[in-house]
């Protein structure tokens, strides 16, 4: 008999809530004795072997070092063996395209945290513009989302003792000037949204307490977060003051450093940037304008004066089709670069605007095929000269860093990444899968020639939040999965950005099921194409992928043979009461609302886990110091799976945030281990 779901009226009526104290003791004894069980299954030579294999390709003195260009030298944060932490580094252009840059280290991590006796990692650096000398330090504990933040001089290297410091919350900062900052934090008593995020936007000047920093905005707690940026393009340096009601939608106002004066007359679903004096717009949602209505996904140009003195004359830049999309548009130099997604096939368009119009000319020089990530040079807008930069690879070639131009300039190889596996016989291929409600899924299968009806797969999907899942060059699949002689298979399910805010928007709130049958379809067609079996399918996903993953477990069961499921979210009974889960409310829906709780209820695998039929073995995996989605999901679904005697498994690191760990090595062994798993259960022991 199937359990009876949970009333509307009880939504703590759950006896596992004492898995949800993070740091509570009986919780933690829970932890220990659950870790203790997975490791003494799985581990053994062979997950250390493969946990060093994965480390050591992490840190490879050979890796591509990403960098971001302030002020005329390049940025990057380095991590390897020896610097597990990392060091913030820099070096000038001419040094970075040689083979041995000679990189000056701007602070060691490792060493800082030694000294101070704190478990910190890197989250960022906002450097005062103009000046460039001083920067605000993303310091976090353990590598959770709150960070403590800290004033550093950059020329010489040191923390300023009397600088701005801010203890740990979740925060963000904007320079106005160099002795004055917009400050976005929930630190101090009603400063936060119900998510956790910032309410308010203070004006903190320098020498003064940020508890005492007059409040210029504030929005409805229940909102998502309050943010600020300042146009430093203008001499009045005009601020825009922005609520952020959900991760789609929001309004912006204009002001000053007394507070908002006008709100920005556009949709609260629109992405919108100015620059230069041109106005960029791209709405999520059909937009009409008197007697024209723009299609979802159109890009808009227009004259900023002239739009915001009231004209609505726009230049059409770019009208996507069902599978032809803009997956997103930056300024750069005065020119906006449009990232065209056509059928999953990537390609560039440069628009530049003048009085007379807007001119379109495609960026060359990019492979026709593979994912392409496209970004500005120049962290400072005001900086940027039009230099681009360009990561390219596949599933089965490393990835190369291009370095390119708004001018079209011929692009240039900066860095080559060196091979992490061997790929030779391994081919890629795209396939669609027919859901259950008629719509064609498009996946890419990554492995060798033909089909064997008993392929050992791994299949990995998401389906959330409009991020569009690519086939990327993926070192650890490739070393202990694909080497091996198995199949890698990812799924381009919609509530993804694949085809853009339509995509993203069919797979939101009742149609959040409808991910689900989508990766479900795709395990099937892998059966009926001859690829595999049902018992030989692992499936992946992490965090939204969690609700996936879990129901998979409930609600097609006999399409896999093991399930890994990571960082994950489960409970949609109480997810909107776990850290940042109301500010996911526009993506599922919210609980306490019976209309809302009608379909919830039934894509929630932790109340409709139940002892009856066949499952296949799982195994939920976080980390501690997530405070994103709070760890208190898996554990709660791991103990209830157990009590009802099913094979489940838990694993949970002391730290991490919302990721595989805080260092190379702890995200490898955190890789191998949730393989390791996979394999065993899928009784695939060929290990070439």
């Amino acid at each position: 008999m199937t359990a009876p779901l949970p009333s509307l009226a009880e939504p703590d009526n759950d006896p596992r809530l004492w898995l949800e104290e993070v740091d509570g003791a009986e919780a933690l004894e829970w932890v220990a004795t659950q870790n203790a069980r997975t490791l003494a299954r799985f581990s053994g030579p062979a997950l250390d072997a493969d946990a060093d294999a994965l480390a050591a390709i992490m840190d490879r003195p050979d890796n591509i070092p990403y960098v971001t260009r302030r002020n005329g030298q390049l940025y990057n944060l380095w991590k390897d063996a020896t610097n597990p932490r990392g060091l913030w580094r820099r070096t000038t252009l001419a040094s970075f395209q040689t083979d041995a840059p000679a990189w000056e280290t701007v602070l060691d991590l490792d060493a800082l945290a030694s000294t101070e006796n704190e478990d910190w990692m890197f989250h960022g650096a906002v450097i005062v513009p103009d000046t460039h000398d001083r920067a605000i330090l993303h310091l976090s504990r353990g590598g959770s989302d709150a960070t403590v933040l800290r004033e550093f001089d950059v020329v010489t290297r040191a923390f300023i003792p009397d600088g701005f410091t801010l203890p740990q919350a979740k925060s963000s900062i904007t320079w106005f000037d160099r002795d004055t900052i917009l400050l976005a934090s929930a630190h101090g008593e009603g400063h936060a949204t119900t998510s956790g995020y910032a309410s308010t936007i203070r004006l903190w000047r320098r020498h003064t307490s940020p508890d005492t920093a007059p409040v210029i905005f504030q929005i409805d707690a229940a909102h998502m977060a309050a943010a600020a940026q300042v146009d430093h393009e203008e001499a009045s340096k005009r601020i825009s003051f922005i609520d952020r009601r959900n991760f789609t939608n929001g309004a912006i106002w204009l002001g000053d450093l007394t507070g908002p004066k006008t709100r920005l007359d556009i949709p609260s679903d629109i992405w919108s940037f100015w620059h230069r004096g041109w106005y960029a717009l791209r709405p999520k949602s059909p937009w009409t304008i008197g007697d024209t209505t723009y299609p979802t996904g159109t890009v808009l140009g227009i004259a900023r004066d002239a739009y915001l003195a009231g004209s609505r004359d726009f230049e059409i830049l770019f009208t996507p089709t069902e599978r032809c999309v803009c997956s997103n548009a930056f300024w750069a130099d005065g020119r906006l670069v449009l990232e065209i997604m056509d059928n999953l096939v990537p390609r560039h368009v440069v628009v530049t605007p003048s009085a007379t119009g807007w001119t379109h000319e495609t960026l060359t020089g990019l492979p026709a095929l593979g994912v392409i990530s496209l970004w500005r040079f120049d962290e400072d807008i005001r900086q940027s000269d039009g230099t681009l930069l360009a990561s390219v690879s596949d599933p089965l070639t490393p990835p190369r860093l291009l370095l390119t131009s708004t001018t079209l300039a011929a692009p240039m190889v900066l860095k080559q990444a060196p091979v992490a596996f061997n790929a030779q016989g391994l081919v890629v291929a795209r396939h669609e899968a027919q859901s259950l409600d008629g719509t064609m899924i498009p996946y890419t299968q990554i492995g060798p020639a033909g089909e064997t009806g008993d392929a050992p797969v791994h299949l990995y999907g998401y389906g959330g939040f409009e991020i569009a899942i690519q086939p990327n060059y993926r070192a650890g699949i490739g070393k202990l999965w694909l080497e091996r002689g198995g199949t890698s298979v990812l799924a381009h399910l919609r509530g993804g950005g694949e085809f853009g805010a339509p995509w993203h928007k069919a797979g939101i709130r009742e149609g959040k099921a409808l991910c689900h049958d989508d990766f479900a379809a795709i395990a099937a067609d892998l059966v009926t194409r001859g690829v595999t079996r049902p018992g030989r399918i692992a499936a992946e996903g992490g965090s939204n992928g969690g609700i996936l993953i879990t129901n998979m477990l409930t609600r097609y069961p006999e399409r896999f043979g093991a399930l890994f499921c990571t960082i994950p979210l489960v409970d949609m009974r109480r997810y909107t009461k776990l850290l940042a889960g109301a500010s996911w409310i526009a993506e599922y829906g919210d609980p306490d609302k019976p209309q809302d709780w009608e379909f919830l209820q039934h894509i929630s695998a932790y109340h409709n886990v139940t002892a009856e039929g066949a499952a296949p073995p799982i195994l939920l995996a976080t980390t501690r110091r997530d405070d994103r989605v709070h760890p208190g999901h898996a554990r709660k679904m791991a103990a209830k799976l157990a009590e009802l005697g099913r094979d489940a498994w838990f694993y949970e690191l002391d730290t991490g945030g919302h990721s595989y760990g805080k260092t190379n090595r702890e995200r490898a062994h955190f890789t191998a281990l949730g393989y390791a798993f996979l394999r065993h259960a899928i009784s695939w022991t060929d290990q070439h």
